[in-house]
C-alpha cells in the first residue's frame, strides 16, 4: 500500500489490489470505537475509501494515484472485530474511476456499502505550497476564503 501516516497509524492492512479489485482489512482496537463500542463511522468510512481507491489505483500507471472526488456510504449495521473490505471499478475513463465495495465484520456481517468516484492524478510534490507558488507565479493574485 502507498504510504500514507493517517492508513498506517490506523492499522489497516492491503490483502491485495489488481485488475480492477482490492481486499483490505482492520483489526479494530478500542481507539476505533465510538461511545457504544462498536466501530466508529468515521473508521468505517476510511476503511472503504481506501479499499475504493486501491482498486482505482490498480488500474493506474507507474507515479498516477488518485484522489477521492466523491463517496457515499451506508451503514447497514454496526462493526465489530475485523472489519474487511472489498473494493471494484465498476467504470473507468481516462481521468476518472468510478468504484463500489462493501465492508463485513469478523463473522461476515454486512456492515457497510459504499460507491465513489477518484480522480486519477500524478503525485504532487511533497510538501509544496500551492498558495504560495501561486503568489509568487502571479504577483496579482491575492488569497481567497478557500486559499486558508
Amino acid at each position: 500500500m502507498p504510504e500514507s501516516p493517517f492508513v498506517d497509524r490506523l492499522g489497516a492492512q492491503l490483502l491485495s489490489a489488481a485488475d480492477g479489485a482490492s481486499e483490505v482489512v482492520l483489526p479494530l482496537r478500542q481507539d476505533h470505537m465510538n461511545t457504544w463500542d462498536v466501530a466508529h463511522g468515521g473508521v468505517t468510512m476510511t476503511l472503504a475509501d481506501v479499499a475504493l481507491a486501491m482498486a482505482a489505483r490498480s488500474l493506474a500507471g507507474d507515479g498516477v494515484g488518485v484522489v477521492t472526488v466523491e463517496m457515499k456510504v451506508n451503514f447497514m449495521q454496526p462493526g465489530r472485530g475485523e472489519l474487511r473490505a472489498s473494493g471494484r471499478v465498476l467504470h473507468r475513463s481516462t481521468t476518472m474511476a468510478y468504484c463500489e465495495g462493501e465492508i463485513r465484520d469478523s463473522e461476515g456481517h454486512f456492515v457497510a456499502k459504499a460507491l465513489g468516484t477518484f480522480k486519477y492524478m500524478r503525485r504532487l510534490a511533497v510538501g509544496r505550497d500551492i498558495t504560495q507558488q501561486r503568489l509568487r507565479s502571479d504577483p496579482s493574485a491575492k488569497p481567497g476564503p478557500s486559499d486558508g
